[in-house]
């Protein structure tokens, strides 16, 4: 098996899904390789993860589907959520805005774009963009705005706090709109210091939202929440025509089933957030600014040309954007796989940056 050269000596900051996943996963699929079971998520194991994420987020009647990846999760619940004449509201940095290739528009639904501060909507935001829809005369000539997208943490790592999900609601039910929230990194959301947002605050506010698992210690998977049954119907079947039905549904189910029987999702989320805050004081001490607030595992940072190329020798981070004064903005991402011993000889070489 061959690896990449160019980072096999680098620190591993690029993504918080470079590596495989948590021990305890790949101990739990090891452990039940051999059993044959029945397929499309209808097996024990599945159940058992369904039964352990509604208690979590004390929605005893919600709804729980296991999908494989972040992408296939949005646009499968927002074709389902919308209308085929509406379109989803999402912050000009929203992840289906930008890093999704277009998947939303390419099953028929705009992306309607607005702006946002440190990748976050504003209530005042989306009810002055739906006002300004209800009271355009031409409005039966566009794209009606259907569901808010969010996610939590935001494409920055920012935080929704809990009363500000809660105005986004009473916007959404202003105007007839539903809510979104998209948890790839929801596991370092919940275990954030400054996070003052539970699971079951998202089944109360939200009309679907996932668990990311992908980003958050599983080999791949997420878990879709509709804390109201019904609200999409006939989604199990919705999901096989859309080609996002796993064969082999067990796979999900015990990596989620292990994931929250001990607390493990909340610990992966707590470690990582931790490194990352070493980090982003590090990258304060050098005097390099911090284009975003540092909540989760993600650091946001911006780089001269000199310091890009000295630390792009040592450490693997994620380019993210060019800045009018010259300097380049990274992202470098914390995981529940990095180490004390990669954040540590980080913060060294930032104290020679």
């Amino acid at each position: 098996m061959q690896t990449s050269t160019a980072s096999a000596h680098k620190l591993p900051f690029a993504s918080d899904y470079a590596q495989g996943a948590h021990p305890s996963i790949i101990e739990c699929l090891a452990k039940t390789n051999m059993e044959a079971t029945p397929g499309y998520g209808t097996d024990a194991y599945c159940g058992h993860a369904c039964a352990l994420i509604r208690e979590a987020c004390g929605a005893p009647e919600a709804e729980v589907h296991f999908l494989i990846g972040g992408t296939q999760a949005n646009k499968v619940a927002l074709d389902a959520l919308l209308a085929p004449w509406q379109g989803v509201v999402a912050a000009r940095s929203g992840h289906v805005s930008i890093h999704e290739a277009g998947a939303i528009e390419a099953g028929g639904h705009k992306v309607l774009e607005i702006g946002g501060e440190h990748g976050k909507l504003s209530a005042e935001s989306v009810n002055a963009f739906a006002t300004a829809w209800e009271q355009d005369g031409n409005r039966d000539h566009m794209v009606m705005p259907g569901v808010v997208y969010i996610s939590q943490p935001t494409e920055y790592g920012t935080l929704y706090t809990l009363s500000e999900l809660e105005a986004l609601r009473d916007a959404c039910d202003a105007h007839g709109l539903r809510l979104y929230v998209d948890g790839a990194r929801l596991a370092y959301a919940l275990a954030a210091p400054e996070n003052d947002v539970a699971l079951p605050d998202l089944a109360r506010l939200a009309d679907a939202f996932y668990i990311g698992g992908t980003k958050c210690g599983a080999l791949l998977g997420e878990a879709m929440v509709f804390p109201h049954p019904g609200i999409c119907p006939h989604f199990f079947t919705f999901m096989k025509q859309e080609g996002a039905l796993l064969a082999k549904g067990r796979i999900l189910g015990i990596q989620f089933d292990c994931l929250f029987a001990d607390g493990l999702y909340q610990r992966i989320g707590a470690a990582a957030d931790a490194q990352a805050a070493r980090i982003a004081a590090a990258f304060e001490k050098t005097g390099c600014e911090l284009v975003h607030p540092q909540q989760t595992n993600q650091v946001f940072v911006a780089l001269t040309e000199e310091q890009e190329e000295r630390l792009s020798h040592a450490c693997d981070m994620s380019f993210w954007e060019r800045l009018p004064d010259g300097r380049t903005v990274y992202r470098l991402a914390t995981s529940w796989a990095t180490t004390e011993d990669d954040t540590d000889a980080l913060v060294s070489i930032l104290g020679e940056l």
